[in-house]
């Protein structure tokens, strides 16, 4: 039986930092639908608008809002596709010493896991979830874009 390259461990080391989370309009709309709110009192309480892009407030402790240690992410189940993405991120796939970075900051990612084993699971659950980014306006940054190229990590 193959082992999974990741499992999540819902430790929330991937809710924290810098880069803020990014919400593309379906991430918004997926959010201010999922916890019963107008789009607006969504954006007041929850949102900041930051480098011309709506992103999930962090909380004094650096985490995301919907973060509560013991309890994990709040809004699991509506979480943004950058969230639902993590940790197949564009630069996990194609660099193997980002990779070997990100498997030092989450203990979800099996530590033996090769980078090939890694991209090639990695690709499938992105497709398989609809989380290649396909709009080359796409806000997420973070979630490769479609293209035949990305077969080839």
């Amino acid at each position: 039986m193959k082992k999974t390259v990741f499992d999540c461990q819902m430790c929330g080391q991937c809710c924290e930092g810098e880069g803020g989370i990014v919400l593309s309009p379906k991430d918004l709309k997926r959010l201010y639908e999922g916890l019963n709110l107008e789009k607006q009192a969504f954006l007041d309480a929850y949102g900041v608008f930051r480098n011309g892009k709506w992103q999930v407030r962090t909380g004094e402790d650096g985490n995301c809002i919907f973060f509560r240690a013991g309890q994990s992410c709040t809004v699991h189940a509506i979480k943004p596709d950058v969230c639902r993405a993590w940790p197949f991120f564009r630069g996990n796939m194609a660099d193997a010493e980002s990779l070997h970075l990100a498997k030092a900051f989450c203990p979800g990612i099996r530590p033996d896991a090769t980078h090939e084993e890694f991209v090639e699971e990695g690709q499938s659950y992105l497709e398989e979830n609809g989380l290649v980014a396909s709009d080359p306006e796409h806000e997420g940054h973070a979630l490769l874009p479609v293209s035949k190229t990305n077969s080839s990590f």
